[in-house]
């Protein structure tokens, strides 16, 4: 079976009813051991150095694995999908265009899936199928979700980890589904600890990658990640259309403040933190999340992967130490 990229989360269940193998360049890159490397090559073959680290992560990743066709989204995402698409199909890498709209209309989007399924010659059945076995899997996700925020037993990178592996099942459905349902066990037995401080983390994944085991280290547990849990489809639905309409990331900063309100009053946040990607332009979307959002606020911002920096480690804990005193 060959391999589908794709930029963020698209509607994976016409991949695997096509019969085709789905990957996430975001989380294969991430977890590269090489990923510092990755952007340097970016940067070595001409990609500005003021450009989002994940793009040129992305493009490296691309190449390094070879692939039949990248999907990219080009509405919905980062801005710089289009020319990140140009200089891989000068790389004679074949990119499939799909689209979010912005104003969330349900027939644009029908229209979008219904060509991306006619690309891959697979029907609304076959689609339905697939979706109806992920979905079980997406079950699993939302107990995961459940054990960080209301039971206390899961750590916010597992919470993390699998939830943005969720986005391709790490290609491969049922060896995910298996090593979800190990975790799954082994949480449900251990004894609650809830963290002194309790955290929200909104925004794109981070970067860094140790952020969520430092805030342990720090008494502080992230029972919220907004994007990575909208990655795990969190409302499931029969139809994949009006599935991919409530998934609330592609659709601006006002679609993802709705579930993101609702979320916070229930897991009980003591802060949120909002992390910003260097050079990208949802970093302006800083302004409406700090204005409409009334909770203690940081604002985090990453460059390039790897390790918190020391000024980035210190600000958290200044952070966690403000939430963890007595509020008079």
């Amino acid at each position: 079976m060959s391999k589908i990229g794709f930029t963020t989360s698209i509607p994976v269940e016409i991949i695997f009813a096509a019969g085709k193998i789905p990957v996430d360049l975001n989380n294969i890159f991430i977890a590269s051991e090489q990923a510092a490397a990755l952007v340097e090559k970016a940067e070595e073959a001409g990609y500005p150095r003021n450009t989002c680290g994940w793009i040129k992560g992305l493009y490296s990743t691309a190449l390094a694995h070879p692939m039949e066709a990248v999907i990219a989204v080009m509405e919905g995402d980062c801005s710089n999908t289009q020319a990140l698409m140009e200089t891989l199909q000068m790389k004679n890498t074949a990119v499939i265009p799909f689209a979010y709209p912005f104003d969330r209309d349900p027939d644009a989007l029908k229209a979008q899936i219904c060509k991306l399924m006619d690309h891959f010659q697979v029907s609304l059945e076959q689609v339905n199928q697939v979706k109806r076995e992920l979905d079980g899997i997406r079950v699993m996700c939302r107990e995961l979700d459940l054990l960080t925020w209301r039971e206390n037993q899961a750590s916010g990178y597992e919470n993390h980890l699998y939830l943005v592996s969720s986005s391709d099942f790490m290609s491969d459905p049922l060896q995910y589904k298996k090593q979800l349902s190990s975790l799954l066990s082994e949480v449900r037995e251990r004894k609650p600890d809830p963290a002194a401080v309790r955290l929200a983390y909104i925004g794109v994944p981070p970067i860094f990658t140790d952020f969520y085991q430092e805030l342990e280290k720090m008494g502080a547990r992230v029972v919220y990640n907004e994007v990575q849990r909208q990655f795990s489809m969190p409302y499931l639905c029969d139809d994949i259309v009006e599935q991919y309409l409530k998934y609330t990331y592609p659709y601006g900063a006002f679609a993802r403040l709705q579930d993101i309100e609702g979320e916070l009053k229930q897991r009980q946040v003591d802060g949120i933190i909002h992390y910003t990607q260097t050079f990208c332009y949802r970093q302006i979307e800083d302004m409406i999340y700090r204005e409409k959002l009334p909770y203690p606020f940081l604002t985090l911002e990453g460059d390039k992967p790897g390790k918190l920096d020391a000024r980035s480690r210190m600000r958290l804990e200044a952070f966690v130490e403000l939430l963890r005193r007595p509020q008079s």
